[in-house]
């Protein structure tokens, strides 16, 4: 940041001061010139022409240094066939004529004919009256005092854009080390947090930084929110293989006549227990990698392919949008759906009923509901068929862990999912909220 003020502070100076260095000299220039050719004029209405020809002044031109030698200012008029008629200033030198050139309007320029002293030479064409000769008159002026105030402007100029430039950097710097320091509190704090100090940063700040500091208050309670997870889910990974591995432990020591079968029953359950746990490790992985979006249609179509495999006499009927998204990876998708799916197939009478975006008037969240015409669940038993491991009908296969896994996925990614009756095919009805994909057509 200092170094792109720097160079625009530069850049800025030097163009306005080239920009005014131009003006101020053109301005000097301009102001001399005119005097100059003010006494031009004065000099052309002073002249006239003698019995003889020649030409003389009626009055004596007004400026002293015309008669003092070497002074700097001088006059000549010159004629084609006549001598030169000099200033005194002059002394034993020419102004350099050209009548081979006729200016009518003034004509100024530099000039070096002296050696040592350059000239700001005016010159004009005349016909004086009583005369048919073509008279030109010059007055030469030296430019020493001209280009001492230049020189003095342009000093004058260096030193004022010099502090100039200076100020403005030193300002610009102070400006930068005080507008960036919010940002050096911010570290600081970020380093009292990894030395164990604090756990926020709590400083006061301006509003320009506080939404960066909030960002990161929240991307630090995510971290530690993440991390009681994995502490509370490998907690509840150990106390689940605990009991398996005490039992199997026993049966060993005791070297139980049916050890073989208390190994793979109590094995069995461990592996339930660790694929439970690694589904929901998988999708909170996924949830972490960045954004996912899923198609529901399709997903309940391929689920819906796999479940009648497996339950063939079991009638599947599909209704709502076709181009419903969620915010879900598609794994994760198929796995809650086909708990849900296989479940109203299993218990349920025959018949299943899908409805895709139920309540689409929802803009946040899309509503799937899975029904059945089985016995449903009595409503106090509701909240307790999540528990891992909770099985109502024990007559049938199953591991208790689908709903479990179906709650735990849906509310990694922001979701949930209830059980309530159907009111069409009078058996369960399991209704999952996902949240929609941000680019998902209602």
């Amino acid at each position: 940041m200092l170094l792109i003020a720097a160079g625009w502070i530069t850049v800025l100076l030097l163009g306005g001061g080239l920009a005014l260095d131009q003006s101020l000299t053109g301005l000097i220039t301009r102001n001399f010139d005119d005097q100059l050719e003010y006494m031009l004029t004065a000099m052309v209405a002073s002249a006239e022409i003698d019995p003889d020809g020649e030409v003389y002044f009626n009055r004596p031109l007004g400026d002293q240094r015309f008669l003092e030698p070497n002074s700097g200012l001088y006059w000549q008029i010159s004629g084609q066939g006549h001598e030169d008629f000099p200033s005194r200033s002059l002394w034993d030198r020419t102004l350099r004529a050209t009548l081979d050139q006729n200016h009518i309007e003034p004509f100024i320029d530099d000039s070096d004919q002296f050696e040592g002293e350059r000239l700001r030479v005016i010159k004009r064409s005349v016909i004086l009256p009583g005369s048919n000769t073509l008279w030109e008159f010059q007055i030469g002026a030296s430019r020493g005092e001209i280009d001492a105030q230049i020189r003095r402007i342009r000093a004058i100029l260096f030193w004022s854009f010099l502090v100039l430039g200076f100020g403005l950097v030193v300002m610009a710097g102070l400006q930068t080390y005080y507008g960036l320091g919010p940002l050096r509190r911010v570290r600081r704090a970020i380093a009292r947090m990894r030395e164990g100090e604090a756990s926020r940063v709590t400083d006061p700040l301006p509003l320009e930084v506080q939404p960066l500091v909030t960002e990161l208050n929240a991307l630090l309670e995510h971290s530690e929110r993440q991390a009681e997870e994995a502490r509370t889910h490998a907690g509840n990974l150990a106390h689940a293989l605990k009991t398996p591995l005490t039992v199997v432990m026993n049966a060993a020591t005791a070297k139980a006549d049916d050890l073989s079968d208390t190994v793979i029953r109590e094995a069995a359950v461990m592996r339930r227990q660790v694929d439970h746990h690694l589904a929901r490790a998988r999708a909170v992985g996924r949830r972490a990698a960045g954004l996912s979006r899923a198609q529901v249609w399709e997903s309940a179509q391929a689920v819906e392919r796999a479940v009648v495999r497996l339950y063939p006499d079991v009638r599947f009927d599909m209704d709502g949008s076709r181009s419903a998204e969620v915010s879900i990876e598609r794994q994760d998708l198929d796995e809650i759906l086909g708990n849900l799916m296989e479940n109203a197939a299993k218990y349920g009478g025959g018949s299943v009923f899908v409805t895709i975006d139920a309540v689409p008037a929802d803009a946040r969240f899309c509503e799937i509901w899975v029904e059945d015409d089985g016995m449903g669940i009595p409503e106090s038993a509701r909240t307790q068929i999540f528990d891992r491991g909770a099985r109502l009908d024990t007559g049938k296969p199953g591991t208790g862990l689908g709903l479990a896994i179906v709650r735990d996925v849906a509310e990694i990614y922001g979701g949930s999912v209830e059980l309530r009756e159907s009111e069409d095919l009078g058996g369960l009805l399991s209704v999952l909220r996902l949240p929609r994909s941000a680019t998902t057509p209602r």
